[in-house]
């Protein structure tokens, strides 16, 4: 059945507390393209094919949270960056692994709202 299969990531939802201050994470730390804004609190980012929603957490439980993983063609110099500006990393940059030949680096930080990411290339 051609078609019905997921092949890309099309759309994640991130929850935030602050909405104003992650937005302002996502688009002056992190540099992601600002798409637009629906009321009553939700933001919209563009990250290559994907599209990143930031939304207030629903319910009374929010869950736990996963991690993303955001290509970066140099993880060392992302790092530099975004420290440059402010961002505080949990892990520096290292390498994590070796495939086909190929160094996999790393660095995990978290947002404005405590959510884990990371940088990767390789």
């Amino acid at each position: 059945m051609s078609g019905v299969h997921p092949h890309r990531i099309a759309q994640i939802a991130i929850a935030v507390r602050d909405l104003e201050r992650a937005k302002s994470f996502y688009r002056d730390m992190l540099g992601l393209q600002h798409l637009f804004d629906a009321p009553p609190g939700l933001s919209f980012f563009q990250c290559g094919e994907t599209r990143l929603m930031l939304s207030r957490p629903e319910g009374a439980e929010s869950g736990g949270n996963s991690i993303l993983y955001y290509g970066v063609e140099n993880v060392a110099a992302a790092y530099e960056n975004m420290r440059d500006r402010g961002v505080a990393f949990e892990e520096a940059p290292r390498c994590i692994a070796q495939v086909e030949g190929k160094d996999i680096w790393l660095a995990v930080c978290r947002d404005s709202e405590g959510n884990m990411f990371g940088l990767i290339s390789g």
